[in-house]
């Protein structure tokens, strides 16, 4: 998946395909999974942002000579979903909040540990996602 040209870009496909209102079938290529069937597409997301720092923790870990023994991670949003519902208001229609606990066991004492969490922050492609404003466009394709 990762290049080794720091400078080139992997590129993600994935499509869905609408099963009901509130599930969709995803297909990345490799995998499918249903959106909507064991949890919301919201806690998917939170989902991956978890996922993301696990890996992105244990990679940072593996650069810092440091044995992550267990790693629990927990995170909590606020959404509002007044725009999603079509209703006036002036907050945004995604997360207001989100809120990272990482619960780690580590041979690192708690300095050490700090640094590894701000790498961990700075590297996680989902957490840059979430933090920064990513461009999205949508377009219809019409016959």
């Amino acid at each position: 998946m990762a290049s080794e040209d720091a400078d080139e870009l992997s590129t993600y496909t994935l499509t869905g395909t609408r099963l009901s209102p509130k599930r969709m079938r995803v297909d990345t290529g490799d995998a499918e999974f249903v959106v909507g069937k064991d949890v919301s597409p919201v806690e998917y997301f939170l989902g991956s942002l978890l996922a993301c720092l696990n890996s992105t923790g244990t990679m940072v870990a593996m650069d810092m000579d440091l044995e992550i023994e267990s790693l629990t991670a927990t995170v909590e949003g606020d959404i509002d979903y007044g725009k999603y519902r079509g209703d006036r208001t002036d907050g945004p229609a995604g997360f207001q909040d989100v809120r990272l606990t990482l619960d780690v066991e580590s041979d690192a004492d708690g300095a050490r540990l700090e640094e590894w969490a701000e790498a961990v922050e700075r590297r996680c492609p989902i957490s840059e996602n979430v933090q920064g404003e990513t461009a999205v466009s949508v377009s219809v394709l019409t016959e």
